[in-house]
């Protein structure tokens, strides 16, 4: 059973990435063609869910409430694009705090299939600009693919053995034409 599903990291696929971590409602910078991607995704029937690491609230960089306010924002974009994100799945904890979420274990989407009631994510498609969340992707069994945009040409640069079967495109709109135009692989 394919569930249409469609899991995006959240910096640097949905918004702009940054070393420093985005840390504010002002630094949180949604790519437009991103949010018209996602609305785009749910006119053809697919779901979206997002799963992001968010080590900065464990490092003290900012706090839920403002996270929750960017997730607020993010919504109320996709939805006055036409779209809907079904769950927002968010790892708080630092790299070295052994928790079981933080992506490239399979955790966040482990609760992300939990929340959207599917009995697997075999089918479904998890989209990143790192080698974490094709990893985890791939742990939890959906078929994986890198953008370019945000931190995706350093990871296929660094990591282009490990990626060589991954489909890249240039960012998440990309990814989104390839998915949907039937004629169009969804290749290198």
């Amino acid at each position: 059973m394919n569930p249409k599903l469609v899991i995006l990291d959240r910096d640097g696929v949905i918004n702009r990435d940054s070393d420093a971590y985005v840390k504010s409602l002002e630094e949180f910078q949604p790519y437009p063609w991103a949010i018209e991607a996602i609305a785009r995704l749910c006119r053809h029937g697919w779901r979206v869910a997002v799963a992001t690491n968010q080590s900065g609230i464990a490092r003290g960089y900012f706090d839920r409430a403002t996270l929750e306010a960017m997730h607020r924002r993010l919504n109320a974009l996709v939805q006055a694009a036409g779209g809907h994100i079904e769950h927002i799945a968010v790892c708080p904890h630092g790299p070295d705090d052994g928790c079981a979420c933080r992506k490239p274990l399979p955790g966040l989407l482990t609760e992300i299939r939990h929340s959207l009631d599917l009995p697997s994510l075999a089918g479904s498609w998890m989209v990143g600009d790192s080698l974490r969340d094709i990893e985890a992707g791939r742990a939890a069994g959906c078929r994986v693919a890198l953008v370019r945009s945000g931190k995706g040409t350093r990871t296929l640069e660094t990591h282009a053995e490990v990626l060589a079967d991954v489909p890249v495109h240039d960012d998440l709109a990309a990814f989104v034409e390839a998915l949907l135009n039937s004629d169009s692989p969804l290749a290198r």
